[in-house]
This record gives C-alpha cells, sequence and structure tokens, in this order.
C-alpha cells in the first residue's frame, strides 16, 4: 500500500435540517483513506456512516443541511469547495458508490441495460466508443460480477432480478469503468448469507484487481475483519478508535470498541451476549462531553464535561477517550 493519502476528513461537522432546529449528526469526523487501501467504517445503526460517505459525493440534497466546519480532501482537493462541473468528473470518473438499497438504486421503468449504458456514456472511458462496444463494455461488467447469460439480464428490468443479483447489478454499474475509489455502503444488506458471502468476495477481488481505494460501511466486525486493512469505528457521528484491522482486534482500546467485541456472538455459546447499554444519543441534543459519556462504564466527570480528542497511542492507532 503506498503512503499516499487519497482522501482525507478532517474535523468534518454536518448538520440536518430539522423541524425545531438542527440535528447534529456529524461532530468532527476525521478518517483518512490511503491509495489501494480498504478501510471499513463500523458502527451501529444511526451513528453517521451513511452521512459521512455521501459527504464525501456531496449527494445530500443542499437544502438538508449545513455544514458548521470541516474539509473534504479527495487527493489534495477539498470536495466541499468544488463547483458543480468539478463535482461532477468527480462522480463520473474518480469516485463510484454501491448503495445501500440495491431496489432503490435502479430505476423500476428502465432496462439493466439501459441504466447501465448511462453509466458509460457518463463516464470518460464510454466517449468515442460507438454503441456495440459500449455495450460490450456493459456485457464484460455483468461477467465480471458472475452472473450468467449477460445478453439475457441486459434486457430485463430490475423487478425480474433477485435481491442478490440487483446487488450484484450495482457493483458491475460501480466497477464498470476504471475508477480510483470505490465506496461501499453495507452491499450485503437483506441477502441471505450465502450471497452476501459471493458479493463481498466479488467485491474485494475487483478492488484488488483494479487497485482501487475502498470505502466500506458496515455494521459487522466479521465482514470487516475478513475485507478491510484499517478500521474506523464510530458513535454517534464521531470516530472514536481508528486502526490497522489486525490491531483493532488484537488492542481493543475505546469501551464503545469493546462493548461491540463482546457483543458479537461466540460459536461456542456461552449464554447471550450483553449488548451496550443505552441508546445512541439525540441528535438535536447531544451530550455536552463525550458522546458516548451516557452509555460508558469507565465515565468520569471530565467525560461528561469536555469532548476527547482523536489521538495516536502508538503504531498509528488512535483513540478517542480520556481514560487509557
Amino acid at each position: 500500500m503506498a503512503d499516499e493519502r487519497i482522501l482525507e476528513i478532517k474535523d468534518l461537522k454536518l448538520w440536518y435540517k430539522v423541524y425545531k432546529g438542527y440535528s447534529k449528526v456529524l461532530d468532527g469526523v476525521n478518517i483518512d483513506v490511503h491509495k489501494g487501501e480498504k478501510a471499513g467504517i463500523v458502527g451501529e445503526a444511526g451513528c453517521g456512516k451513511t452521512t459521512t460517505v455521501k459527504s464525501i459525493l456531496n449527494v445530500i440534497p443542499e437544502h438538508q443541511y449545513i455544514i458548521p466546519g470541516g474539509e473534504i480532501f479527495y487527493k489534495g482537493k477539498d470536495i466541499l469547495k468544488m463547483n458543480t462541473k468539478e463535482m461532477d468528473q468527480v462522480r463520473s470518473g474518480e469516485i463510484s458508490m454501491i448503495y445501500q438499497e440495491p431496489a432503490n438504486a435502479l430505476n423500476p421503468v428502465f432496462t439493466i441495460g439501459q441504466q447501465m449504458l448511462d453509466v458509460v456514456n457518463y463516464s470518460k472511458q464510454g466517449k468515442g466508443k460507438n454503441k456495440g462496444e459500449q455495450k460490450e463494455m456493459v456485457l464484460q461488467a455483468i461477467r465480471d460480477v458472475f452472473i450468467p447469460d449477460p445478453e439475457r439480464i441486459f434486457d430485463y428490468y430490475p423487478n425480474q432480478l433477485s435481491g442478490g443479483m440487483k446487488q450484484r447489478i450495482c457493483i458491475a454499474m460501480a466497477i464498470m469503468t476504471q475508477r480510483d475509489m470505490m465506496i461501499a455502503d453495507e452491499p450485503g444488506t437483506a441477502l441471505d448469507v450465502t450471497i452476501q458471502d459471493q458479493v463481498h468476495k466479488t467485491l474485494n477481488r475487483l478492488v484488488e484487481e483494479r487497485n482501487m481505494s475502498l470505502v466500506m460501511i458496515t455494521h459487522s466486525l466479521g465482514v470487516a475483519r475478513e475485507l478491510t486493512d484499517s478500521i474506523h469505528v464510530m458513535y454517534a457521528g464521531t470516530v472514536v478508535e481508528s486502526a490497522k484491522t489486525s490491531e483493532v482486534f488484537n488492542r481493543t482500546l475505546h469501551p464503545y470498541t469493546v462493548g461491540l467485541m463482546e457483543a458479537v456472538p461466540r460459536l461456542g455459546g456461552g449464554g447471550i451476549q450483553s449488548g451496550i447499554y443505552g441508546a445512541i444519543p439525540d441528535y438535536q441534543y447531544p451530550p455536552k462531553g463525550c458522546r458516548f459519556a451516557p452509555r460508558c462504564s469507565r465515565v468520569t466527570e471530565q467525560c461528561r464535561n469536555c469532548k476527547p480528542e482523536l489521538k495516536d497511542v502508538g503504531s498509528g492507532h488512535k483513540v478517542a477517550c480520556f481514560n487509557l
């Protein structure tokens, strides 16, 4: 893996506009991704994972949010300061995204082939090619995700495909043209475990073959351990622990990450796992200090009143906690 950073999210804050003010979802997110790296963002539902990656592509409608502070650098350029033309170039030729719900990502009134041809036409690689060459790009992408009889699938509508096939089509659309980074938002959600495993293996193979950087969102520590080089653990809009994947599993430090590890079911049994007491805070009225303080067994007065910074505790292992 090269030392070159392809993505830097620095102290990103994002608030959604709601009826009574603002829902302060992201509260200083810090994430780095290097060229060729597979980075995982892990955390329970509602912790801000999807909001973080959507902000990278700037696909949240402008009227829904404000950004009080922070920066997002892609290849050294601040995405938040890009104009429409520059942002379109990033979306069409630099970064691709696999969305969480394939049924929502595909338009039901157009065939698979029509939708994939639109991606080709919009890309740099598709320009200058005739219709036959563009169609072959689509068919090859379908073959790359191990879907049989791509000529037949080309003329299908999304409702004619199973959930697993829809998700693989979404992956095919994301890898059909050469990109430097791929964002995958829980690509195995709502799929049975066999299909989920196929989807993850296909994604991993294609990313490695093309030397792409990957940002993988998941709530499964098992998936993160299998597919990623580094893990960023998010809680309530903040990154609380960040390190190489092996380091996170061998030297778990933050109380929230410890709780996630203890909540994982064990093959050997041993009774029902305890889980983590409480729930994610109300983002309209978040805690004054550490956002995990109301649920933490090690909480102190300092935790309740001051926000801990994400600090390096050795070997690139970063943790946001006063009690280390």
